[in-house]
């Protein structure tokens, strides 16, 4: 790719994006807020390190952005708008309020750049070999321009209409997982209390029409207590609320998504926030005084 890509926020999605971008010769300047880890990163997959955001843009064509949540998002693009070069093509990759992309689409435009917004899905496994699912929202030409990042970063990429979209997208997928999820944990731990063989129960599920992806990433993990973070907990709560703002800003209801909610909401209180998503089957153990 002849243009030259910025990328903002190395955290567990994107120093392993960043990574393949840069196997994949895509010159990169990086910024964390952390700047040690942005250091050891580029240390170890090459490209520059940025000392600001606004550093990023003077030096890039295309920024990425993938953080924590829409503040993070508004800060590190406010201010590499600062150092931006006209025409700059700002892409968030992060998982934030549909009208929150709508707003950055509109300031980005106005003041000439473009915008896109393509949260993804996944989590870390996918994200590490390239195979990512990304949800896209913006004009055409913008979205035909990021396509040949997108193919690097992700094997699915699906076209969901104006900025935005793809976030509207992408959370209300996301509030399903977290759903399918938290069923699972409350399946699991029943099956313990009915004296149920758990493993039977998993292998009986494997292939039939109540499997999910679910079953196959976290039904082990649960079963170990093994919440090394794939995706953390408190992204899934916050991703969840996303989803049910947005579906009162529509006047619609996702009460399923608002069950999940509160007992990823008890997650945090537990002090579960930093694990695997996984880790809601504690809170249903907690509820009804069984252990898997």
């Amino acid at each position: 790719m002849a243009e030259k890509v910025g990328f903002i926020g190395l955290g567990i999605m994107g120093s392993l994006q960043a990574m393949n971008l840069a196997k994949a010769g895509v010159e990169l300047t990086v910024f964390n807020r952390t700047r040690e880890k942005a250091e050891a990163w580029a240390a170890e997959h090459g490209g520059t390190v940025a000392d600001s955001p606004k550093a990023v843009a003077e030096a890039s064509d295309v920024v990425i952005t993938m953080v924590v949540d829409g503040a993070q998002v508004e800060d590190m693009i406010g201010q590499a708008l600062e150092g931006a070069k006209p025409g700059t093509l700002f892409i968030d990759m992060s998982t934030i309020a549909p009208d929150t992309a709508r707003a950055l689409a509109e300031r980005c435009s106005a003041d000439g750049h473009a915008f896109v917004d393509a949260p993804v899905t996944g989590s870390s496994p996918k994200a590490r070999t390239g195979t990512l699912t990304i949800m896209v929202g913006g004009a055409p030409d913008d979205i035909e321009r990021a396509r040949p990042l997108f193919e690097i970063m992700g094997e699915k990429i699906v076209l969901c209409g104006a900025a935005g979209q793809g976030q509207a997208v992408k959370v209300i997928s996301q509030a399903v997982t977290a759903v399918n999820c938290a069923t699972l944990a409350q399946a699991l731990v029943l099956a313990r209390q009915a004296n149920v063989d758990v493993d039977a129960l998993l292998e009986t599920m494997d292939g039939g029409s109540s499997d999910s992806t679910m079953r196959a990433l976290k039904g082990k993990p649960m079963l170990e207590h093994d919440f090394t973070p794939l995706f953390k907990l408190a992204h899934m709560l916050k991703d969840v609320q996303l989803c049910l703002a947005e579906a009162r800003t529509a006047g619609g209801a996702f009460p399923f998504a608002g069950l999940a909610a509160e007992l990823y909401g008890a997650g945090m209180g537990k002090g579960l926030g930093d694990q695997d998503f996984a880790a809601v089957v504690e809170v249903i153990e907690g509820l009804t005084g069984a252990r898997l």
